[in-house]
């Protein structure tokens, strides 16, 4: 049977305690110890399954609705027993260089915080265990676990961007390659590179009003002291833009000289191919003319007319090759 709830814990005075299994039972003994909170974590709950959930935290019908549902941007939302926070941890694949997000939603609340997670990209179970060796952090509450996890979620996104960065590289140096190997593949890998970044983009840029939000403060079930913690969030969150940017610009780059690159190797064929029909053209001429059989044609009873053709057309072919090929046509 699938675990919906893969971790749920009691934490007072920043450490974990043996709590009761029951959620109601946790959730009152952590409000009457008011130095306790409790944090449960689901992995992609059905509806029925985050029913129990939602309704023993109270959790608003409109945020579970999007916490089930996910595809949705980065944002925070107030409602009156809960704060909402989707966040978009992203994932780089090195095997296949590409990145793929997941969803992780935050609800916070009085003495409780729950963790919804889709997809693989979200490193809670990391958050968790380096949180429980660091009381002095988690004595913070829920605010705690909401500054950890956009911590860790942004910290990932200046990793994904360095091999980002590093396959882009690659590309670069195989576009602007002596020898010029470039074709519609390199096109197609431009493009893929692009929706890459533009993937990557949909999770950090929506994601900088909510962080300007935790970091001006008076945010509901947000201690006020935490304004620093989330200001240097913000601070790494602005790099990853700063980079996710550089990237798109480049690749832009990228691709208007690839595609530059290919209009004047198009031209180069076109040269080509026009000389070696400038060059055909010269005696399919001069043999069309002596092929027209008329009877009373100058030459034709020469007893050096043949040869004569022959050399004055390869002197005009040898003229002509030299021509191209010192104008770069051949």
């Amino acid at each position: 049977m699938r675990r919906v709830i893969v971790d749920s814990a009691l934490y007072r005075d920043g450490r974990r305690r043996e709590g009761p299994g029951d959620l109601s039972r946790a959730l009152a003994e952590a409000r009457d110890a008011r130095d306790a909170f409790l944090w449960v974590g689901l992995h992609e709950p059905s509806a029925a399954e985050f029913d129990h959930v939602a309704s023993e935290f109270a959790l608003h019908p409109l945020a579970v609705e999007d916490a089930l549902k996910a595809h949705q941007r980065p944002k925070l939302e107030v409602y009156d027993d809960s704060l909402f926070m989707v966040l978009k941890p992203v994932l780089y694949e090195p095997e296949s260089d590409r990145v793929s997000t997941g969803e992780l939603m935050l609800f916070l609340g009085d003495s409780f915080v729950v963790t919804v997670r889709h997809g693989e990209g979200a490193p809670l179970a990391e958050v968790r265990k380096r949180l429980e060796t660091q009381p002095e952090v988690l004595r913070h509450g829920p605010t705690a676990v909401l500054y950890a996890v956009s911590d860790a979620v942004v910290d990932h996104y200046l990793d994904v961007a360095g091999e980002l960065q590093v396959d882009l590289e690659e590309l670069e140096a195989d576009v602007f390659a002596p020898g010029g190997t470039g074709t519609s593949h390199t096109a197609e890998r431009i493009y893929t590179a692009k929706r890459q970044v533009l993937e990557f983009r949909r999770a950090t840029g929506p994601l900088t009003g909510p962080m300007t939000r935790l970091t001006a403060g008076a945010v509901p079930f947000v201690d006020e002291d935490s304004q620093p913690f989330f200001r240097d969030v913000t601070d790494h969150l602005v790099r990853a833009n700063e980079q996710v940017e550089g990237l798109d610009r480049l690749l832009s780059d990228v691709l208007s000289a690839h595609l530059a690159q290919m209009g004047v190797r198009q031209n180069d064929d076109m040269r080509k191919i026009s000389a070696w029909a400038a060059m055909a053209a010269v005696p399919t001429m001069v043999a069309g003319i002596y092929g027209m059989n008329f009877e009373h044609m100058p030459e034709l009873h020469w007893m050096w007319s043949y040869p004569t053709v022959i050399a004055v057309m390869a002197g005009i072919e040898v003229g002509l090759y030299r021509l191209f090929k010192r104008r770069d046509w051949l």
